[in-house]
């Protein structure tokens, strides 16, 4: 809701446009090496007030069927009912529900994420890069955060074993000012 931000805090769209995000993953691969990869397609926005950073706000929608693990038959594998089942849930999300100041431009952002049809709480450990004044006009804030799950917890039928049991994700976030 709106109306409850301070009179300081400022609207961003995250700026995919411009390839300034990212949300990328890594996934051990059988504890032998790794599957990295990200999702091409998102979008969202965020409120931010560096002086009341418990009243930003951060809203994140992805499509899963963007999965790019730079591989066309592994990404086809992906997107199947073993992993994220983009068939019947095409969108993850995550909707924040507060944000822990830590002090020197470091956060913790709670939220709601949705994937694979299941919503769970997740805490992603977030840094503030820097804000400001853009060449061509705007104004900028960015954030780079990482985050880790495990898979089952979200209904994930694959099983590779434990050391394949978890996702790593990170995340850069760039908005503009609205």
């Amino acid at each position: 809701m709106r109306a409850s931000f301070s009179a300081n805090a400022a609207d961003y769209k995250i700026d995919t446009q411009g390839a300034h995000a990212f949300i990328q993953f890594k996934v051990s691969h059988l504890g032998y090496s790794f599957v990295m990869g990200r999702f091409n397609e998102f979008s969202g926005d965020f409120s931010y007030d560096k002086d009341n950073l418990a009243a930003g706000k951060i809203n994140v929608t992805i499509n899963t069927k963007s999965v790019d693990s730079n591989h066309a038959e592994r990404d086809k594998h992906l997107r199947g009912s073993d992993f994220l089942n983009t068939s019947k849930h095409p969108q993850a999300s995550f909707v924040s529900t507060s944000i822990e100041d830590k002090g020197n431009g470091k956060l913790v952002v709670n939220g709601d994420f949705t994937f694979n049809g299941v919503t769970k709480p997740l805490a992603i450990d977030a840094v503030m890069v820097g804000e400001g004044k853009d060449p061509w006009g705007g104004y900028r804030a960015g954030f780079t955060g990482t985050t880790r799950f495990k898979m089952k917890d979200y209904g994930v039928k694959m099983d590779l074993g434990p050391a394949s049991a978890y996702v790593d994700l990170e995340l850069v976030v760039e908005g503009i000012k609205q």
